[in-house]
């Protein structure tokens, strides 16, 4: 299976997934400035992912600071976490990763420069194994949940181009697909950046899973016809009263599997939380630019250049809509909130 990013040794080398699927480039980061450029122009993208490479950022962005400054090397990590969380700030798994690997670093009280190194990249490491652990007990958990013969549409891209494993909603298709059950996947497209056309479709292709391409805008007709059996997609925040927050568009999808009757479910780790919001009002959405939806992919003009635009990268689903939220701890079913509430309790986070 196609991994998003994998560590070199002394960089790190990802996949531009601004050029698939009609290139395959990898792109080498060596520094923290082109971690940020990677993450803000979504070379790499999909919230685990976006953590674990953030994580290796830290390290590559103090790596060659001097060993004798020891005083002022805690005071770097601390700028360079609040730099890459600049890079997206709805994503929480981003600022989740370099905060919980800052708040380690400051506990350690290290001795040494050289330490301090050793143990970012530990860290980041350590993230990245973990992700893989992570999708796989989402695929498990959200298996039983799939039906033989299951018409799933799904939204965005949520496979291995945006974990550091299998995936998360795409994860548990590919798992159910290995354990024999007969699934065929409706992408949406996903403008205005089309991850749904270039990397979902791809992705599934590569694994040999059916998939059909629809516009954004087709997915009603597609219910109304009676094609849907459930939707399945992934997750960049989760309030503590379930609000959901992911790829423009998924609020859409969440209505009208409501309006049909269409079971409607949020694959993502336990990571995505943020127990410290409530509502999705509470949210940062991310604004992009308007080249994005003037054009496509830069290539193609659609709209008169003085054209007005507004584009939010992300959107909110309110709990009531949410069949269910599959996790690696286990499948957090209605009513929402009140089962968030006690997962967490159960499990003792303190995250977030």
């Amino acid at each position: 299976m196609t991994q998003a990013l994998e560590w070199k040794g002394s960089y790190l080398r990802i996949i531009d997934q601004t050029r698939l699927p009609f290139q395959k480039v990898y792109v080498d980061l060596h520094t923290i400035q082109d971690v940020h450029h990677a993450i803000r122009s979504m070379q790499v993208r999909g919230a685990p992912v976006i953590g674990i490479t953030a994580a290796y950022g830290l390290y590559l962005g103090v790596k060659d600071f001097p060993n004798d400054h020891i005083s002022q090397f805690q005071d770097q990590v601390a700028a360079h976490a609040e730099y890459l969380k600049s890079a997206r700030p709805t994503a929480v798994n981003l600022a989740w990763a370099v905060d919980s690997i800052t708040n380690k670093l400051r506990q350690l009280q290290i001795t040494d420069v050289e330490q301090g190194k050793r143990f970012l990249l530990e860290q980041a490491q350590a993230l990245h194994d973990d992700d893989r652990r992570r999708c796989e007990g989402i695929a498990q958990n959200g298996v039983p949940l799939i039906p033989q013969r299951a018409r799933i549409l799904t939204h965005c891209n949520t496979g291995a181009l945006a974990t550091g494993g299998i995936g998360t909603a795409l994860g548990i298709i590919y798992k159910a697909h290995q354990n024999g059950k007969e699934v065929v996947v409706y992408a949406d497209e996903t403008r205005p950046f089309l991850q749904g056309a270039r990397l979902t479709v791809w992705e599934l292709q590569q694994a040999g899973i059916p998939v059909t391409l629809i516009c954004d805008n087709m997915a009603a007709w597609l219910m109304k016809q009676g094609h849907v059996d459930l939707v399945l997609v992934g997750a960049d925040r989760i309030t503590r009263h379930g609000y959901v927050a992911n790829k423009i568009g998924t609020y859409n999808l969440a209505i009208l599997a409501h309006h049909h009757k269409i079971p409607f479910y949020v694959a993502a780790p336990i990571s995505t939380f943020d127990f410290q919001l409530e509502h999705g009002d509470d949210i940062p959405i991310e604004e992009r630019d308007c080249e994005e939806i003037r054009n496509i992919l830069g290539r193609c003009e659609v709209a008169p250049a003085n054209t007005s635009c507004w584009n939010p990268a992300f959107d909110v689903t309110p709990p009531e809509f949410v069949t269910a939220i599959i996790t690696e701890a286990g499948v957090i079913e209605t009513p929402v909130s009140e089962n968030i509430r006690q997962l967490k309790e159960n499990l003792k986070l303190t995250i977030h």
